[in-house]
């Protein structure tokens, strides 16, 4: 019963989509090397809740491939960057160990239902209006702290579909 619970909290993350409100709090840019962090923001959590997600968008200015290799925070036990995908009509979450390539000239957006940061064994709540602090290492050997503000959770389908 408990994976169960865990499971459901996965996929209630996870099936939101992102939604561009010029009104909600956004992370301040942040750069490393020539990787731009903008757009950064974590979903608040329900008591007890053991996984978050977080979600930005990097832009890799730079003419050599990069590579997002780890992220960490006090907030939690376990991060890890997964992907998601649907495989027919099952979501399916994969941890992306060898990282998340940046191409040189390009930019990636971690999203719900996307990429994503997973923050695991949380030590407590995200809540709204608070910020989770982040620090995201790239395979460059660049590594930059960022704040993400955390957002209301919206209803999955409310702000239309990715």
């Amino acid at each position: 019963m408990k994976t169960n619970l865990k499971m459901l909290a996965v996929l209630a993350l996870l099936t939101t989509p992102a939604f561009a409100d010029d009104m909600m709090p956004m992370m301040a840019p942040a750069t490393a090397g020539s990787l731009t962090l903008t757009e950064g923001f974590a979903f608040a959590t329900l008591p007890n809740q053991p996984v978050a997600g977080g979600f930005m968008t990097i832009a890799n200015t730079g003419e050599a491939d990069d590579r997002l290799v780890a992220a960490s925070s006090d907030i939690a036990a376990v991060m890890q960057i997964h992907t998601m995908a649907m495989d027919g009509d099952v979501m399916v979450m994969r941890e992306m160990p060898d990282g998340l390539p940046l191409p040189a000239g390009e930019t990636v957006v971690l999203q719900p239902g996307g990429f994503h940061i997973m923050f695991m064994q949380l030590n407590g709540p995200l809540v709204e209006g608070e910020t989770v602090p982040v620090t995201l290492t790239f395979e460059s050997g660049a590594e930059v702290a960022v704040d993400l503000p955390v957002r209301k959770k919206m209803a999955a389908g409310a702000m239309g579909n990715n």
